[in-house]
């Protein structure tokens, strides 16, 4: 195969326990964002990383091929490792198991640009901010990239910040979409990765890819999505997708 969507999805999150089965229009939140998923035509194919058999008998029950992983991952990321570990791919998408609203046109994007060079490791999604409340939410991970759309930084903090007094009048701000593709090489190289300072403060796992000195490619999106966080960001989804 040549790209691969996993969907990591944990029971017990910290701050919103269960939200992956929350009901959403009677459908759980996980069926939304697998369903996108199977919509990217670059994908050959969607997997959902269970950590806990409740979710893996809903994945199942709506038809999804789910397995079930280890309890002790520290992150999505090892959960996805020891997914893809067997099998022959070449491009991983992370798909977060909390955004609903992901778009697969997206996906798509996302995945042909890792396909499309082959000296990417690491690529995400960014779109620009024109909700400025979106600004000074640490739930909405805000990013600035270079010239060439490589990522700078990423920042629960609004970055940059805007000095008024600047020759900058409308600074560009961007958002971060929780969407990543790696090459499957790099994804054991990103395991053995020391934990980083950054990455610690910010509590932001791909900050310890660019501590250590590695590119991200960051492509943008004109497609908005909303990663539900608290119970008030599953309220903001279902009024979204009842208004569709």
């Amino acid at each position: 195969m040549e790209a691969i969507g996993v969907i990591p999805a944990r029971y017990c999150s910290s701050r919103f326990e269960g939200k992956v089965l929350a009901d959403i229009a009677g459908k759980p939140m996980i069926q939304y964002v697998w369903e996108r998923a199977k919509e990217a035509k670059v994908l050959d194919d969607v997997v959902i990383a269970c950590d806990d058999e409740r979710i893996l008998r809903v994945a199942k029950d709506f038809g999804a091929k789910a397995v079930l992983t280890a309890k002790g991952h520290i992150s999505g990321t090892d959960r996805i490792i020891e997914v893809i570990n067997p099998l022959e791919v070449r491009i991983v998408v992370n798909i977060q198991a909390d955004e609903p609203l992901i778009n697969p046109v997206t996906i798509d994007s996302l995945t042909q640009t890792m396909l499309d060079n082959p000296k990417l490791v690491m690529a995400t999604v960014a779109k620009r901010i024109t909700d400025k409340k979106e600004l000074e939410d640490p739930n909405v991970v805000k990013l600035v990239k270079d010239k060439n759309d490589y990522a700078l930084y990423f920042s629960r903090a609004a970055i940059p910040f805007h000095v008024v007094s600047s020759e900058v009048e409308n600074p560009i701000f961007y958002k971060h979409i929780g969407l990543y593709a790696f090459t499957k090489d790099f994804l054991f190289v990103y395991k053995n990765l020391p934990v980083s300072k950054l990455e610690l403060t910010e509590k932001l796992e791909q900050l310890r890819v660019l501590e250590e000195g590695y590119r991200i490619k960051v492509i943008e999106t004109e497609f908005d999505s909303v990663g539900v966080d608290t119970p008030e960001d599953l309220e903001k989804v279902r009024r979204i997708l009842a208004q569709r």
